[in-house]
């Protein structure tokens, strides 16, 4: 299937990587787009395994209040380089996680796997065995959806394994990848905390019967 330069322009859009990786996997995929990006996939994702044991200890921390002030976000992501760390694409990606973490729903807790805590684990276990048991459905029902659950658990609490907001076809680690061999430097997101107006906070509830009841005994 031929290709034009347009459709190499087009790919490296979508994917963010060089025209020279785009038009060589056009030319691996026979121009086939869904096939020339997941090709570019595989060499982002193996591109940057080279790149796994450098340590990325320059970077930025990003702040994004989503407007209305309700919802804010502070993230570390760290790159190999002042260089990088200064550049302007670097810069935006930095933002857009900002941006993923304010609007992910439900939102992230750990930054991958690694920080899951055994404990957390049991808890969400016995959470989700409580609601499997609810339901009345026989024993062996039960231990299918709480595995479920379980091993959709790290999609929901880990920053790497979620969707990107902005490209749900790719996952945040995917897209981390992508810009890491487009970049040629190692990228990580080292920490994150997420601030929601009122979150944790027992809001007042007027009692308007007793409150005239208490103007009355006056």
């Amino acid at each position: 299937m031929a290709f034009t330069a347009q459709d190499v322009k087009t790919l490296r859009e979508k994917t963010g990587l060089g025209m020279m990786d785009c038009k060589k996997a056009l030319e691996e995929s026979n121009g086939d787009m869904e096939a020339a990006v997941e090709w570019l996939r595989k060499k982002g994702l193996a591109a940057s395994a080279k790149k796994a044991d450098r340590i990325a200890a320059e970077g930025i921390v990003e702040a994004y209040i989503h407007p209305g002030g309700r919802v804010g976000v502070l993230v570390e992501v760290n790159a190999e380089t002042d260089f990088v760390a200064r550049n302007e694409a670097f810069q935006r990606m930095v933002k857009e996680i900002a941006m993923h973490i304010a609007a992910a729903d439900p939102a992230p807790r750990f930054v991958d796997k690694s920080e899951v805590t055994a404990e957390f684990l049991e808890t969400e276990k016995r959470i989700a065995t409580e609601i499997a048991l609810a339901t009345g459905k026989p024993a062996n029902i039960v231990e299918k959806i709480v595995e479920g659950k379980m091993n959709s658990i790290f999609k929901e609490v880990c920053l790497l394994e979620q969707p990107f907001i902005l490209n749900s076809e790719l996952t945040v680690e995917q897209m981390l990848s992508q810009k890491t061999a487009e970049i040629g430097e190692k990228l990580s997101i080292r920490r994150f905390v997420k601030f929601v107006m009122g979150e944790g906070l027992e809001k007042k509830k007027d009692d308007f019967a007793a409150e005239v009841a208490a103007q009355m005994g006056k």
